[in-house]
């Protein structure tokens, strides 16, 4: 009777494989960007070789393709968790802001890989299928918080959800994406604790105050929400 062949270790738990495989190459193209990236050392970091590697995934475009996806499931799934619905808007939207800004600091390879991109005009990112189904959900969440603060007089006006969402993600994001340059400029340590802090609550007066017509004296003296008690910021 003729031995049954083996199967080889590394097909036998694909999902496992392709996972280590992303996470290293997420930690590749956050460091080297994608012209700088080396699928060796991807392969290496991922306990793996370039066979493996392409079996699972696929060339170096494809794989970098995978990680923007992953990165944008990730921060995506999270948004969703915040359980935004139940929160009355002007708690809703604080949240947010709190989230938004702690995922940032949490994720610094996030904000290099939309760097990378970027440069790159989003040309990988307009080959995929599914970035655009995953934020159809999380645009109308921010919908419903602004409608129903439009309903409960919080908000005078309905401002438009994927607007709103840009001027948070980007008070965040220029701030720590220009940290270094801010601070040699300003002579501020602008990643201390401290400097976080106040960051976080400023932004969240700013938006507050835009969206409820009051002064951003009402918000500046609230102590910003964490979206998540677990989540302690780096010291």
């Amino acid at each position: 009777m003729a031995k049954a062949k083996q199967v080889p270790k590394w097909q036998r738990d694909p999902q496992g494989m392709r996972l280590r495989i992303l996470e290293a190459a997420k930690a590749e193209f956050a460091a080297h960007g994608l012209a700088g990236a080396r699928v060796d050392r991807i392969a290496a970091k991922a306990g793996a070789n370039k066979r493996m590697l392409y079996y699972h995934v696929g060339k170096k475009d494809d794989l970098y393709l995978a990680v923007l996806e992953g990165a944008y499931e990730q921060i995506r799934v999270e948004e969703r968790a915040l359980d935004l619905e139940h929160l009355d808007p002007p708690r809703a939207i604080e949240r947010l802001i709190d989230f938004t800004w702690n995922y940032f600091i949490r994720n610094p390879e996030f904000l290099a890989l939309l760097n990378t991109e970027n440069l790159a005009h989003a040309r990988h990112l307009k080959r995929s299928t599914k970035v655009k189904s995953m934020h159809s959900p999380f645009v109308e969440m921010i919908r419903t918080v602004v409608r129903r603060g439009v309903d409960s007089g919080d908000f005078p006006v309905a401002v438009d959800p994927i607007q709103l969402y840009i001027s948070i993600a980007a008070l965040c994001f220029f701030y720590l994406s220009n940290s270094a340059t801010l601070g040699v400029i300003f002579g501020r340590d602008l990643l201390s604790r401290e400097a976080r802090d106040e960051r976080l609550a400023h932004m969240a007066a700013l938006v507050l105050a835009a969206l409820t017509g009051k002064s951003m004296a009402v918000f500046g003296k609230a102590k910003p929400a964490r979206a998540r008690a677990h989540v302690q910021q780096p010291a």
